[in-house]
């Protein structure tokens, strides 16, 4: 990983990671279970189910106590659909006409609460951005050999949106989840590197990589629209970490260093 975790409001630690994975990877568990998996205290597993606002948020306990995580840990991602403008398989996504897909998009987008003001060319940003993942996804058909990696089985998230509390706020533009990693994708509309834009590229990546649990690496990358092949790693400030940071004809590019397509 070239990413380090930036700041964010709520630090977890290794104690509260597990649990939360722990419920998440499975159709229910009881704290006691909790405690026993993961050679605990039961009142400190108590004290983290009942204080933690991941816990809180985004998981709940039913009629028989057993605790649930209203994201699954596992592939599908049973539950994101329902913090996203639109969710679906790359397949399904291809699968769709542009008007179709923008109009699932808007109406997806109302359910989470996502603001559709249109006055800052919101719209033609959103087109943009598929235009980028559909060329991507052109790029990888075009690939003599994927040596059995089926793409269409990658889930594709427009438009992330989890505002359960000021502690738990994870947003992304797109996401594309492959077998063992999260590419999230920041796009902005210009051809020039901004720090603040490369910053915003990284904030929700530690929240991302909780989401999502130990068995992914979230990938961070600002995605420029209006450069042309662009492709460069730029260093986070304040930290000896790196991002990311592609046009979006190079896009490929940037999946390629980690999935290792060119070396198929």
């Amino acid at each position: 990983m070239k990413i380090a975790a930036v700041e964010k409001e709520h630090v977890m630690d290794i104690i509260e990671r597990d649990i939360y994975a722990l419920i998440c990877q499975n159709d229910g568990i009881k704290a006691k279970e909790i405690a026993k998996r993961l050679h605990k205290d039961r009142g400190i597993i108590n004290h983290y189910l009942y204080a933690s606002p991941y816990m809180k948020e985004l998981c709940y306990r039913d009629g028989d106590y057993d605790w649930h995580g209203y994201i699954r840990q596992a592939r599908p991602h049973k539950g994101l659909e329902d913090f996203s403008g639109y969710y679906a398989t790359v397949k399904e996504f291809l699968a769709l006409g542009e008007e179709e897909w923008f109009r699932e998009l808007l109406t997806g987008c109302k359910k989470i609460g996502r603001n559709l003001n249109d006055t800052r060319g919101l719209f033609h940003s959103f087109r943009d951005t598929a235009a980028v993942m559909r060329a991507l996804f052109t790029d990888l058909d075009d690939m003599d050999d994927m040596d059995g990696m089926d793409y269409g089985d990658w889930e594709i998230v427009f438009e992330l949106r989890i505002k359960k509390s000021r502690a738990v706020r994870i947003y992304a533009d797109v996401l594309v989840v492959t077998e063992k990693y999260v590419f999230s994708l920041e796009f902005k509309m210009n051809d020039r590197i901004l720090e603040e834009e490369v910053l915003q590229a990284a904030k929700y990546s530690a929240y991302q990589e909780v989401l999502f649990g130990p068995d992914y690496d979230v990938i961070p990358v600002l995605v420029l629209t209006k450069a042309d092949d662009l492709y460069c790693y730029v260093p986070l400030p304040g930290t000896t970490a790196e991002l990311p940071v592609c046009a979006g004809n190079m896009l490929f590019n940037v999946l390629d260093e980690y999935l290792g397509f060119m070396e198929k």
